[in-house]
């Protein structure tokens, strides 16, 4: 049974997620493949796409086969710090597992309420954080009406760049 989470709020930091090193790119070619013809078409993903999406994604991971996913692990223990004991989850957008849906899932089963969903994808213009995670937030929320999932993006570009601007003048 997941454990409960008294302060009913969590976190949920998405990445864009990388295929493993070792995953043979052949599949991940014809998945793009798929996803491609089905964006061309409409509709849902056919049966193939799934199992091919989920064979990709559950392959196994290290930080050699996929630095990605330990870079943004390691985000997620520096982001952690300061949420003081809020739940803190990381999902990919593709390529790797948990999916933004399996993370929503994990936290309501585990008692969360309340959902910041935010893109380590900073700038604005990139289909991931503009079009697909604002999609899949509007079906979760369909879907758990008695959850509050609130997308925190965009980000303010002031910031952004004073982010950018404060590491560089530490060279």
């Amino acid at each position: 049974m997941a454990k409960t989470n008294t302060n009913k709020k969590g976190v949920i930091l998405v990445g864009h997620g990388a295929a493993a090193k070792d995953c043979p790119r052949e599949l991940v070619m014809k998945l793009k493949a798929l996803e491609a013809q089905r964006h061309r078409a409409g509709g849902e993903p056919s049966p193939e796409e799934m199992e091919l999406d989920a064979r990709i994604r559950r392959w196994p991971r290290t930080p050699l086969n996929d630095p990605y996913k330990t870079g943004l692990e390691s985000l997620a223990d520096h982001l952690r710090v300061g949420l003081n004991g809020t739940a803190l989850a990381v999902a990919y957008n593709e390529f790797c597992i948990p999916s933004l849906e399996e993370a929503v899932e994990g936290m309501i089963a585990g008692g969360i309420e309340a959902i910041a969903v935010i893109p380590s994808m900073m700038t604005p213009g990139g289909v991931h954080s503009e079009v697909e995670i604002p999609g899949i937030i509007a079906k979760l929320r369909f879907r758990y009406s008695d959850v509050t999932i609130q997308y925190v993006w965009p980000f303010d570009m002031n910031r952004v760049a004073r982010l950018l601007t404060e590491h560089l003048n530490r060279l």
